[in-house]
């Protein structure tokens, strides 16, 4: 019988696999209006006026607002990371005064045709007075509004005796570090139906991904309606990775069109939209030093950072640069630290959460931190690391900090195993040796690495209802959701486990509001462990049904019996009389002929897992151009519940990390305009970039914080991806410290070979 810890294909995939998706551009409603934004042109400026006169002649136009047509409407809310004073910063669903980006809506066209729509749109006319743009986040704070600075907040985490630990430092060593502004870059842009359901008098939007129980809370309460007005449903999500599901004001605008209206309202962005306007990330500059003795033992961590937040604070508030600050140290001691985030506006589109926010970025800068001390003491960059990290008898281990509202104790783990299993994989002295002599003979190749702790199963809940009906089938209901990570055949195998059902008869419903009180949604590597839990325990309670009412059937204990293959029989021997599950189920059956059991898994907690990125790059000193040889990623999650798809995620999250340290940037002219609003100049990887990934899945460290021992999978595989290039591209330039921003563009590498020769090692201090 199938359960955790099997190979099986994902349940989810037949009707993609046929062509029988249903995305939100594939949803369709009678009557339906077709929304089209009007956006600003301009990175900054008082916004004078808008006409509307000709766009409301035109044909089939039903409908043009502006700002003045939506007073009472607040701004979007947050959903993660409060901290003080940051509501003034908040977006409003149209621009109103002032315009911050470039993209910005400022208007909204609602027409009978979509092509119509896009006419009118283009017929508003925005009177604009241009400003100068702010566009770098480590310039003095600017205005942002009446008494308010363009630096929205800080976020601090520190602890330990900084001073002492520089006092006492044989070394000190000071980098500045930058990771430039990328994206997720989703095949399905964003989109959505809304309509108004006058048979059952509530409010729909289909479409939704990520998170649908929160942003159903937030538009009720947006557009003054009770919860129980609004529903939300998921269909299937073409990617998600942060960026997409979270509340933007074209998901307000389309359900308040269709509560006006009284009809349905579908929009779907364009590509060069997506680029302009959906959650940009990354973009952090940080200055960091540390005291080090002369063994390497890094004594003391101080670091200094400056988000680019973009105009606005949108719905993760302060989560980046908390978990920046939070997560930085790793898998170190550290003993002393400090971090320091600036959260500043600037007049780009605003920023949010990218898989493994503010992991990617600290894990780029803490590795680099670490190959500098190497260089300056002459020491091996593995035996640096080796002798910082902390030691499996030291878990659960205290970092005496927060993240999420939640402290930072790794609750499982076991670094230096790790690091002994992927050195042994590679067979690392040898290959150290190869490449040495391919260098000696005149190749730029090298190898670098990057170790990194994730975070995952964030709380505070996660609810599930399972039910066994008649035939012996199984529905499992969850307020989680979808976005690509195999939800359904992870649920299906934990559940099977336990009731030794088949999986293709476990049918799992996620993202559907109407059919669950509540629900936490699918973000920050959280369902394996929140959801995978609860149905454990759901699973569990129905099992434990079935099985006293077997024993009352075949007059047999309880505690003797056992599930197998669909059938309640002896757990001894496998002989005796015996009972379908199906026969079991209709014997405790409830008036509608099924059972049903509910759980809910709780936690004020994380999990910790943790792996180390490893690449070897080969540069070309005619192009600028780096090809990757290798690429692996060794990755402890605790317990696999399908190793399959662990490997596929950080498969694909290695593309994406790969593409963020050599290719991806969204770059900007000295007026604000975006400069990469088109995959013509948004370099994304493809096949012929991105080598084949080997995955080393270990599962060493199971937690002991959930009944699985499971631990997230979703971010291991970007988290520590671009440390590792960096580093395999300094080793091949033989200049330690030559790479101090990502992504290292040719123009960028070229820049740094003019300095190689005669340079040597290029450490600040």
């Amino acid at each position: 019988m199938v359960g955790p810890g099997d190979r099986i294909a994902r349940i989810e995939d037949p009707p993609l696999l046929r062509g029988v998706g249903r995305f939100a551009a594939d949803m369709n409603a009678p009557g339906q209006l077709h929304m089209r934004m009007v956006r600003s042109q301009v990175a900054h400026g008082l916004l004078r006026g808008v006409d509307t006169a000709e766009a409301l002649a035109m044909p089939g136009v039903v409908a043009v607002w502006t700002a003045a047509d939506l007073e009472g409407i607040p701004p979007i809310g947050f959903r993660l990371t409060r901290i003080p004073d940051l509501e003034p910063f908040r977006q409003p669903i149209l621009a109103r005064d002032v315009v911050r980006y470039v993209g910005e809506p400022v208007a909204v066209v609602l027409a009978d045709d979509p092509y119509r729509a896009e006419d009118a749109a283009e017929a508003v006319l925005l009177d604009v007075e241009e400003r100068e743009p702010l566009l770098r986040a480590t310039d003095p704070p600017g205005l942002f509004a009446e008494g308010l600075s363009t630096e929205a907040a800080q976020v601090r985490k520190e602890y330990g005796d900084l001073d002492a630990a520089f006092a006492a430092a044989a070394h000190v060593i000071e980098l500045e570090l930058a990771v430039g502004r990328q994206s997720g870059v989703p095949l399905e842009t964003r989109g959505a139906l809304a309509l108004w359901n006058a048979e059952k008098d509530r409010l729909e939007l289909h479409g939704a991904a990520k998170v649908p129980h929160f942003n159903r809370a937030a538009i009720a309460t947006m557009l003054g309606l009770e919860r129980e007005q609004v529903h939300l449903f998921e269909g299937h999500v073409g990617g998600g990775f942060g960026i997409r599901g979270e509340l933007y004001p074209e998901d307000v605008l389309a359900c308040l069109a269709a509560l006006r209206l009284r009809r349905p309202v579908k929009w779907i962005e364009d590509r060069h939209e997506h680029l302009l306007c959906a959650n940009h990330s990354r973009d952090q500059v940080h200055r960091i030093r540390a005291a080090v003795d002369a063994r390497g033992v890094v004594l003391g961590v101080e670091d200094e950072f400056w988000l680019d937040q973009g105009a606005y604070v949108r719905t993760h508030a302060a989560t980046v640069p908390d978990l920046t600050a939070a997560m930085l140290p790793g898998p170190y001691r550290f003993p002393a630290y400090r971090s320091t985030g600036h959260i500043r506006l600037t007049n780009k589109t605003p920023a949010g959460t990218y898989r493994a926010p503010g992991r990617y970025e600290g894990s780029f800068v803490r590795e680099l931190l670490m190959d500098a001390v190497a260089a300056r003491l002459g020491l091996d960059s593995v035996a640096v690391r080796r002798a910082n990290l902390i030691l499996r008898e030291e878990m659960p281990f205290d970092r005496g900090i927060d993240a999420l509202g939640t402290p930072v104790v790794y609750d499982s783990a076991d670094f230096a195993r790790l690091l002994d299993r992927l050195l042994a994989h590679i067979g690392y002295a040898d290959l150290q040796q190869k490449l040495a002599a391919r260098r000696a003979a005149g190749e730029m190749v090298g190898l670098g690495l990057g170790f990194f702790v994730e975070k995952s199963g964030l709380g505070p809940f996660d609810d599930v209802i399972v039910t066994l009906d008649a035939s012996g089938g199984v529905e499992i209901v969850t307020g989680a959701a979808s976005v690509g990570q195999g939800i359904e055949t992870a649920m299906a195998q934990i559940c099977a486990g336990i009731l030794s059902v088949p999986p293709e008869r476990i049918r799992v419903v996620h993202g559907q509001t109407d059919r669950i009180a509540r629900g936490m949604g699918a973000f920050a590597s959280r369902v394996t462990v929140m959801t995978g839990s609860a149905t454990a325990i759901a699973s569990e309670k129905l099992r434990a049904r079935l099985l006293a009412a077997a024993a009352e059937l075949l007059q047999t204990p309880a505690e003797e019996l056992a599930l197998r293959d669909g059938t309640i029989t002896r757990a001894v021997g496998w002989s005796g009389p015996s009972l379908p599950l199906a026969e079991a189920a209709r014997a405790c059956a409830d008036a509608s002929g099924t059972l049903t059991a509910a759980a809910s898994f709780e936690a004020d907690h994380m999990t910790y897992p943790y792996g180390i990125h490893l690449a070897v790059a080969r540069l070309d000193p005619e192009t600028c151009g780096v090809a990757l040889e290798r690429f692996v990623v060794a990755y402890d999650v605790g317990r696999a519940v399908n190793p399959m798809l662990v490997e596929g995620q950080i498969a694909g999250g290695a593309a994406q990390g790969i593409g963020g340290a050599l290719l991806e940037e969204f770059t900007y002219d000295p007026q604000g305009q975006p400069l990469a609003a088109t995959l013509a100049d948004y370099l994304m990887p493809s096949l012929a970039e991105i080598p084949p990934v080997e995955v080393l899945l270990a599962e060493d460290a199971p937690s002991p914080l959930n009944p699985l021992g499971v631990k997230g999978a979703g971010e291991g595989g970007i988290t520590a991806a671009g440390a590792a290039v960096a580093s395999a591209i300094d080793a091949a330039l033989g200049m330690p410290g030559a790479i101090r921003r990502l992504p290292v563009s040719p123009q960028r590498l070229h820049e740094a070979m003019r300095l190689r020769e005669g340079e040597g090692p290029w450490i600040c201090s």
